[in-house]
């Protein structure tokens, strides 16, 4: 299945897009996914690990199972003063 991930502020900055593509099996995780990312994306793998993956709106754990049709996003911390 392909899985579009909306990139925000340091993540869209480090990959230069807005948008990554995901090919993963049927039945794949949040986890599988953030690897896939890791493998794909290897200049932004260190704020990867820490950042959120949000799916459908809400921040979701490792093992959570992925459909199609799910909007995902990765959130990377907030820092500033």
């Amino acid at each position: 299945m392909l899985i579009r991930v909306k990139l925000f502020a340091a993540m869209r900055d480090l990959t230069g897009d807005e948008v990554a593509k995901v090919e993963l099996p049927d039945g794949a995780t949040v986890g599988d996914l953030r690897r896939e990312l890791g493998k794909q994306l290897p200049l932004a793998r260190s704020l990867l690990l820490r950042s959120a993956i949000a799916v459908n709106h809400d921040v979701a754990e490792a093992d959570r199972v992925l459909a199609p049709t799910d909007e995902c996003a990765v959130i990377p911390p907030v820092s500033g003063g």
